[in-house]
């Protein structure tokens, strides 16, 4: 840190020779080894202190300049080492400025009393027009997003988790705009009440106001042309480029926002991609896309979610071709709790004469497709389990994630066979079979709810979901020791916080936890996150070894038992396997897909063996 002394007479005299003026020189303080050559026509009012500036700068490409400040009015600024502040067309206001930035070409910045940077900004989504329930904060992510409008309604919880915030944000809001080191801010008009990490590039935005943006240098953030930025925060690894247009917004790590997309009191987290469209009081989680121009994302919570072109979610009938829309895989639900479209693990969808068709009793019927001809609605239960769709986003997504391994503040699961979506399996399953038993083998259709469900459907569904169940358990024990269970914790249901896949139990212990003051802190919160995240193989384990009991009738699990499973699970892989090779060979004798993608395709699937006798102890 520099230490300042009071400025010479003949460093006085050479700035005032280059057309410099100060309000009071005495109040112009400048590091120890300082040199006046390099500014040129500034104004200084206030408090100002100047660093070193004795490096060039790079401008552009091959292009350098000498650090130092030209044509510029500064006011209570404090600039850091071997910047460069050029040509700025009104003023830079209460700012501190770090080392090595380039600030060139911009109008106004500014900090005015009062200002929060965009922390502690109260929004309300899934409902646009109800009562906030969700608090905007540097260090939010998808799993704590998704606590706080779940237990919305729990007053308790909600008043100690915004002491937490509050507190949190009291102890870290800077008194003043801040600018990080390595900064480049040029050909922008206004940056008003806004926190700028780390190695930031800011180009032709038009107006950033009460935001914080963060960065760092091994995940940087981009602002682009005609971008405009309120009450938002921005989170490492993004870009906002093309004239996009967000208010009261928090963009989590590594998403992408372009294209005029426009978005009010929306959150987005994890590698999420909008383009085009609009969104309003959504709730995007990990690996949300949007594409098009007439999409619109509104009052709904999705994840691993790809919206189509106004009424296209057609994506799982694209198969290995170009075309990929409408994935809706886990935690899709409308303001009201029902679940849409979710054909990839749970839920169903459904298009009829062009319209999106939302079901939420269907998904007691989890990985189904539901297809309307005239007024009746036929339901195919466990179809999505066997398609090229479903196989190929099982391998696409990891790969996604843009994110370095320490930037990662949103806890994102991969699993798509889980306890989670397991659980669901095998109430499905039981469903079918309870049809099956009341109405016996000898009819052709069968009704669930307003659902028709053909037999043949039905006996494939209880067959698809067998299948999975098999795949499940063998690769579960695959992935761990034979041997009991260490703990309880995983017994009973499971949910999905937005990614984290964790026990029932350990939800409800959380929120114990942050009512009675055990957890204190928004860290304390976080790291319990993750605490469960770490836990997660262990937990999964005693979920599993008492569904293996469960599924086979045993008491305990020997390595004959074990062997039995092992070669179920051989079986049932084999038999999905061959289940998508026909889906795709299906495909390509519809004229769909060209020889030789099938043939690549093909022969990732023969790979497919490979795997099977991998032992993967996690």
């Amino acid at each position: 840190m520099n230490q300042y002394r009071q400025l010479t007479e003949q460093e006085i005299d050479i700035l005032e020779a280059n057309s410099c003026w100060a309000e009071d020189w005495t109040r112009v303080e400048v590091a120890e080894f300082f040199k006046p050559n390099y500014f040129h026509r500034v104004m200084f009012y206030g408090d100002i202190r100047l660093g070193n500036f004795e490096k060039n700068v790079e401008v552009s490409k091959g292009f350098v300049k000498h650090s130092g400040i030209n044509n510029a009015t500064l006011r209570n600024v404090i600039v850091g080492d071997n910047c460069l502040i050029e040509n700025i067309g009104n003023y830079i206001n209460n700012y501190t400025i770090g080392d090595d930035t380039y600030i060139s070409n911009v109008c106004t910045m500014e900090t005015t009393e009062g200002a929060t940077y965009g922390e502690g900004h109260l929004i309300s989504v899934l409902n646009e027009v109800g009562d906030g329930n969700l608090v905007l904060f540097r260090d939010l992510n998808s799993q704590f997003a998704a606590f706080m409008v779940k237990h919305f309604q729990n007053k308790p919880l909600k008043d100690a988790i915004r002491r937490m915030i509050n507190e949190q944000i009291q102890r870290t809001v800077p008194d003043r705009g801040t600018i990080g080191n390595n900064v480049k801010i040029v050909n922008t008009k206004e940056i008003t009440n806004t926190v700028i990490y780390d190695c930031c590039e800011i180009s032709g935005a038009a107006r950033l106001s009460d935001c914080t943006i963060s960065s760092s240098p091994t995940n940087t953030v981009f602002i682009g042309t005609g971008v405009i930025c309120e009450n938002s925060i921005i989170s490492d690894g993004c870009s906002i480029i093309n004239s996009v247009k967000m208010e009261d917004c928090f963009v989590g790590e590594a998403c992408h926002v372009s294209n005029g997309f426009t978005a009010s009191a929306s959150v987005f987290f994890a590698n999420s991609y909008m383009s085009n469209g609009e969104a309003c009081a959504a709730f995007c989680g990990p690996f949300s896309a949007s594409h098009h121009k007439s999409s619109l994302l509104i009052g709904g919570m999705f994840s691993f979610y790809n919206a189509g072109s106004a009424t296209n979610f057609s994506n799982h009938a694209y198969k290995m071709g170009p075309m990929h829309y409408g994935t809706l895989e886990r935690g899709t639900k409308t303001a009201s709790g029902a679940y849409l479209l979710m054909p990839a693990t749970i839920g169903t969808f459904s298009v009829c004469f062009g319209k999106l068709m939302y079901h939420p009793d269907t998904r007691d019927l989890p990985f189904s497709y539901l297809i309307a001809y005239g007024d009746t609605m036929y339901l195919s239960p466990g179809r999505n389990l066997t398609t090229v769709g479903l196989y190929r986003d099982i391998r696409k997504w990891p790969k996604r994630d843009k994110r370095p391994h320490d930037g990662r503040k949103s806890i994102v699961n991969f699993d798509w066979l889980s306890p989670y979506s397991v659980g669901e399996i095998l109430r499905g399953k039981k469903i079918l079979e309870r049809l099956r038993s009341a109405s016996g083998d000898n009819v052709s259709t069968y009704n669930y709810h307003e659902y028709v469900i053909n037999a043949s459907s039905l006996r494939k569904g209880i067959k698809y979901y067998d299948i999975a169940l098999r795949i499940y358990m063998g690769a579960v024990l695959k992935r761990h020791a034979l041997e009991k269970p260490i703990t309880n914790v995983g017994l009973g249901n499971w949910n999905d916080l937005s990614g984290l896949l964790l026990p029932e139990s350990e939800e409800k212990r959380l929120i114990n936890d942050i009512e009675d003051g055990t957890l204190e802190t928004i860290e304390d919160v976080i790291e319990r996150f993750n605490e469960i995240d770490r836990n997660y193989s262990e937990y999964r384990w005693t979920w599993t070894y008492d569904m293996i009991c469960q599924y086979y009738g045993l008491t305990e699990i020997t390595e004959a038992d074990a062997e039995h499973v092992r070669q179920d699970y051989i079986t049932a892989r084999r038999a999905w396997i061959a289940e998508i090779r026909k889906d795709a060979e299906k495909e390509f004798t519809l004229g769909d897909v060209e020889e030789g993608v099938l043939d690549d395709f093909l022969e990732l699937l023969d790979s497919e063996v490979d795997f099977e006798n991998q032992k993967l102890y996690m």
